[in-house]
């Protein structure tokens, strides 16, 4: 293997001092253009890249932003992934995007890999209801922004967006065309959007003057296709079916459709089906989804520029705030009665 060309061999090349050097690459408008073509050159030439760890030994954290989701298999996650990477990139810096898989266990270990690498800050979507991994993530001193989730406290920021009332545009829907009878495809109790997804459902019921038990609700250990595809076969099962379906995600819902496809139930004249986050699938669906939008790309891009903010050289001046974005419906077929 060749040895690696450090920065001594960048300024002998170029016939300067190695703080010539330094300027050119940290502060170029400091050198004359002369001087930094000619460094540039040998830079070129040798191929150098500079050490990342040891300007991170410098600065005391790195380029780098944390982001910690729950399913880097939801495209949901991947639309926060590119809001946050746009925001960073404007401001020259790079994103670790790493996946909890919902599980407390792996959060608390990516979190300490953070810590570890001095990660300028972090987004995250919590996986551990207790908040015991925050708390210890904090001894750190490392600045995070929750993001599809208000943060409780009001020493942090947050990003989300209100899932009570996704949850009751929704609901509302279905019953404006018809249904008196609604089940609840919901994943991990423990998620406070699939709380709050059913809360919203609930307040549409009751506003509709119908009681809360006209929700059945179809538990799921997941929020993937699988798991909705399970829920769909479970709802097969049932002697006396709703007739229209609220899924708490589009994966859940895509798989419920599949599993009514395979069993020639009619969509949505037999039963009507609603998913929440609108992901680019939703529209691709067999039969176009119905779907509760999330402005996914903005949360992220805003998440991360709050972060910057906190970090940045103003940080002092920084107000941690709780900012909530308003869902919107998607109609599509799926939820639309055939003409007859």
């Amino acid at each position: 293997m060749a040895p690696s060309v450090g920065i001594k061999d960048v300024a002998r090349a170029a016939g300067v001092s190695v703080g010539t050097v330094s300027n050119v690459i940290n502060r170029p408008d400091s050198v004359s253009e002369t001087t930094r073509l000619r460094v540039q050159s040998a830079i070129d030439r040798l191929g150098y890249v500079r050490s990342e760890s040891a300007r991170q030994l410098r600065a005391g954290h790195s380029r780098i932003l944390g982001l910690l989701v729950l399913d880097m298999g939801n495209p949901f996650f991947v639309d926060i992934a590119k809001g946050a990477e746009r925001a960073a990139r404007r401001a020259g810096l790079g994103v670790m995007v790493c996946n909890s898989g919902q599980s407390p266990a792996e959060e608390a270990e990516y979190l300490a890999l953070f810590a570890e690498q001095r990660v300028r800050g972090v987004l995250l979507t919590p996986a551990d209801a207790s908040g015991r991994n925050l708390e210890a993530f904090r001894r750190h001193g490392i600045a995070f922004i929750v993001v599809d989730r208000v943060a409780e406290g009001a020493d942090q920021c947050s990003v989300s967006v209100d899932d009570v009332f996704g949850g009751s545009l929704a609901v509302r829907h279905l019953i404006d065309a018809g249904h008196r009878s609604i089940g609840y495809v919901a994943g991990p109790e423990h998620l406070s959007q699939v709380r709050d997804r059913r809360t919203g459902a609930w307040h549409a019921l009751t506003e509709a003057g119908l009681a809360q038990s006209a929700l059945f609700e179809l538990p799921t250990g997941n929020l993937d296709v699988a798991a909705g595809r399970d829920a769909g076969s479970r709802f097969l099962g049932l002697s006396d079916r709703p007739t229209a379906v609220f899924c708490a995600n589009d994966l859940l819902a895509l798989g419920f459709l599949q599993t009514m496809y395979a069993a020639g139930v009619r969509v949505p004249d037999d039963v009507a089906i609603v998913g929440y986050d609108d992901i680019e699938f939703a529209a691709a669906a067999a039969v176009p989804l119905t779907s509760v939008r999330q402005p996914a790309v903005t949360m992220g891009t805003m998440a991360a520029e709050m972060l910057l903010e906190e970090t940045g050289e103003a940080g002092a001046a920084h107000e941690h705030r709780h900012i909530v974005l308003q869902p919107e419906l998607v109609v599509r077929r799926s939820s639309l009665p055939s003409p007859s």
